[in-house]
């Protein structure tokens, strides 16, 4: 299995900034997962679910 973060983050170019595209958990500031019903923290355990279409 290959780790893909560089298409974790964007790049402005224009600024030179590199800025975060995913979500950081609330409670600890990790990365989330993101799952098909929910984001979640593997380190803290929290969830956030997200509402079906």
């Amino acid at each position: 299995m290959v780790a893909e973060r560089h298409k974790l983050y964007t790049f402005d170019y224009k600024t030179g900034k590199i800025s975060f595209i995913g979500r950081t958990c609330p409670k600890c500031g990790k990365v989330m997962a993101k799952h098909s019903d929910r984001f979640a923290c593997g380190y803290c355990g929290y969830t956030i679910f997200v509402k079906g279409k």
